[in-house]
């Protein structure tokens, strides 16, 4: 059923919500639900809505690598542009051993301060994820030591506007509170830790008004001793208007469960109304 309202939030053309914030603003659709980048959540929130209007958003998202799959859809609610509620179910194939791992993830984020265009400081806004993995029998034989678990952030963006040679240019730090290994879909905890903070960037150049690209980093925690990388990726990602974007991205992902040198193409569709 998730599926099928996620994509009927991508191709309805209705005009009834936010329209307020300029193009692009919002950035695209994050894999555990959030608003940001393809794997970090920014400061801002879903959609276009301001300070009295509503927004609506949903996504699909594809990441495919040498040895994984990655299948996501979800859906984002911005109240006023103050707070943000999300919710994200995950498929993961796991090719060499023909099995799919499921996850559900419900967010939350919360505007502290700014605006990442009009206030002279960033816009800062804290965040969290309860995550819940559906398939705990792989992961427990891993050693992961719960089936679920919450990650807390908080990150800051802003919007320099003519800052490369007279691009708009974007960045955004985020710092997670986690437990989880590779974003929860193998548990949380383990031998080796039970939390970290751990850091990630993004930062895109603003092209035109319809076309970003852009950069990201995801620091990440090995607590199963599984040899668990940082991830990175470079993506373009294209507004034509205040109802679609498409985000195309390669991603190099480095050891996962212990095979290595996992790299491939993401994918993701967001409707915003």
């Amino acid at each position: 059923m998730y599926r099928i309202i996620s994509l009927v939030l991508l191709i309805l053309p209705l005009h009834l919500f936010a329209n307020g914030k300029i193009l692009a603003t919002p950035g695209v659709s994050q894999v555990e639900g959030a608003a940001g980048g393809g794997l970090v959540p920014w400061a801002q929130l879903a959609g276009y809505a301001t300070e009295d209007e509503i927004a609506l958003s949903g996504f699909c998202s594809l990441a495919t690598v040498d040895d994984f799959r990655l299948d996501v859809c979800g859906a984002q609610l911005n109240l006023y542009d103050r707070v943000e509620f999300s919710y994200a179910e995950q498929n993961f194939e796991v090719n060499p051993l023909a099995l799919t791992l499921k996850q559900q993830i419900f967010g939350a984020k919360f505007r502290l301060y700014g605006d990442i265009v009009y206030s002279r400081w960033p816009q800062v806004s804290i965040g969290l994820q309860a995550k819940t993995v559906n398939t705990f029998d792989i992961p427990a034989a891993l050693g992961a030591k719960h089936d679920k678990g919450v990650d807390v952030y908080l990150a800051a963006s802003k919007l320099h506007l003519g800052a490369v040679a007279g691009y708009n240019l974007l960045w955004n730090a985020t710092l997670r509170y986690t437990e989880a290994n590779e974003l929860g879909l193998l548990g949380f905890g383990g031998k080796e830790g039970n939390g970290s903070i751990n850091a990630e960037l993004s930062a895109a150049v603003l092209l035109n008004k319809h076309l970003a690209v852009g950069v990201e980093y995801r620091q990440k925690p090995d607590n199963l001793g599984l040899k668990e990388d940082d991830w990175q990726d470079v993506f373009i990602a294209w507004f034509p208007n205040k109802h679609v974007n498409i985000t195309i991205a390669y991603l190099n992902l480095g050891a996962i469960a212990t095979i290595e040198k996992q790299q491939g193409w993401y994918l993701s569709m967001t409707g915003t109304y």
